[in-house]
């Protein structure tokens, strides 16, 4: 079976360990319920194995930015 995080179309995946968590919602002065949300179903979810809760940093390349930093916070369906 492939690997999907091997795949050049999908974006490096993180999950943020609690400090880091608390480092981003500070930096933006959000909390975690105000982030744009993934749900446990996506297939990239699954395979790094990222539970409810978790706050995810998606790496995405960018042709004008080089790249691009998202968060995601897992959530129950």
């Amino acid at each position: 079976m492939t690997n999907i995080l091997n795949h050049q179309l999908v974006p490096k995946y993180e999950i943020l360990d609690k400090k880091e968590k608390e480092l981003v919602l500070e930096k933006f002065g959000i909390t975690v319920k105000e982030l744009p949300f993934i749900l446990p179903s996506d297939p990239v979810v699954k395979i790094i194995n990222a539970k409810p809760g978790d706050v995810l940093r998606i790496k995405r390349e960018s042709l004008t930015a080089g790249e691009s930093i998202y968060y995601r916070v897992v959530v129950e369906k």
